[in-house]
């Protein structure tokens, strides 16, 4: 089994794919921090207007005394039920923002994933000894060290603005409600503004730290890279054989073209191949192939339709060896392919008496190299039924 030294390899994209349906992505908890924190602030400046309006009419009416309701003290009740919807609904936009302002971040940063493995039962969640490890993981000594350095700079940021206001601090019970609560506000703003200044640098560490962590933990050995080709790709020989039926099937539908053909050529009964060539072909191209069963009927349908048939064995063999349906025939093979093409048509002028019957048919020129059964055969002579 490979041990955590050994994993020294990227991982895949079907790793990561894995992952991440299992739950597993880089996520940053000062991303969401910076985020809420950033959000609610500006949220609130924004909706603080309208919040203490409508707070300031609900406290005028439950603080109100009236005849009816000396008379009637259950009203007392009902006016602070009034009064906590009053405020419920205040303070909801605040909260409905904020959350959108999280999902919308999570989901730019790509910090999310739709799965469920997670919630499933592990015993390795509450095993004391998995849990031990994951003290000393390397994402834990991150952590340890993010807080401590945002411990750090906090008390030393509160330290200064304790220093800066210690007096503001002491007079501050002897001013004015309006003009203590409007230094409070100045003084929130500050600090807010100062802690999301510290979340912020740390969130451009953290991001792309929880990334690198992220690929770190999902590292393979180059053995697991090799079992996941050999899961992905299948074993040779039944990939073989699949895309062998695959190529059965498609030589098989490519006969019904056989009538649309200038030529079929064959060797002469296991292997027949039939070609067409137009003003708007480059070069002439294979429109159906077939060995064996599907050559016979690739040559009864040719027969049919009074397609010419050549029997020529080596090019039909390198023809069906070296090219694939509805493609153009290999360069090598253009002059043969030529030559054959050539008969055909003075033999189709002389047929309607536009011109002499030509001769023999004539014997392509076939590199001995595309023949995959070179010396086997012995009849190199071409022959039109």
């Amino acid at each position: 089994m490979d041990s955590s030294q050994d994993r020294t390899l990227p991982a895949t994209p079907r790793r990561l794919q894995k992952a991440k349906e299992q739950g597993q992505v880089p996520r940053s908890r000062d991303l969401t921090h910076l985020v809420v924190l950033g959000g609610g602030m500006l949220t609130l400046s924004w909706l603080a207007a309208w919040m203490f309006d409508r707070m300031r009419e609900g406290l005028r009416r439950l603080f109100s005394f009236d005849e009816s309701i000396i008379k009637h003290p259950q009203a007392m009740g009902e006016a602070l039920v009034d009064m906590s919807q009053l405020a419920l609904l205040s303070y909801l936009p605040l909260g409905v923002l904020v959350a959108l302002a999280a999902l919308v971040a999570m989901v730019a940063s790509g910090a999310y994933a739709y799965s469920t493995e997670s919630l499933m039962p592990k015993f390795s969640k509450v095993s004391p000894l998995s849990g031990f490890g994951r003290l000393f993981s390397a994402q834990q000594a991150v952590e340890v060290l993010k807080l401590t350095f945002i411990m750090l700079v906090m008390g030393v940021i509160a330290g200064f603005f304790v220093q800066k206001h210690l007096l503001d601090f002491a007079s501050l019970m002897l001013r004015p409600l309006e003009a203590s609560l409007s230094q409070l506000r100045e003084w929130l703003v500050s600090g807010v503004t100062s802690l999301l200044a510290v979340v912020l640098v740390v969130t451009l560490i953290d991001v792309p730290l929880q990334r690198f962590l992220h690929q770190r933990r999902l590292r393979m050995s180059l053995q697991e890279v090799k079992d996941e080709h050999k899961e992905s790709e299948g074993n040779p020989e039944m990939k073989g054989r699949r895309r062998q039926f695959q190529r059965e099937i498609s030589q098989g539908n490519s006969v019904k073209r056989v009538p649309e053909a200038d030529l079929v050529v064959m060797n002469p009964t296991h292997y027949a191949v039939a070609l067409k060539y137009d003003d708007s072909m480059s070069a002439p191209q294979v429109i159906a192939k077939g060995a064996d069963m599907i050559a016979l009927r690739i040559r009864d349908m040719a027969q049919e339709h009074k397609v010419p048939v050549l029997q020529s064995p080596m090019l039909a063999r390198a023809l069906y060896a070296h090219t694939e349906i509805d493609q153009q025939i290999p360069t090598q093979l253009f002059t043969a392919v030529a030559q054959v093409l050539a008969y055909v048509y003075q033999l189709r002028a002389a047929l309607r008496g536009e011109g002499p019957m030509p001769g023999q048919p004539p014997v392509p020129d076939v590199p001995v190299e595309l023949d995959p059964h070179h010396g086997r055969d012995t009849a190199p002579a071409a022959t039109v039924a």
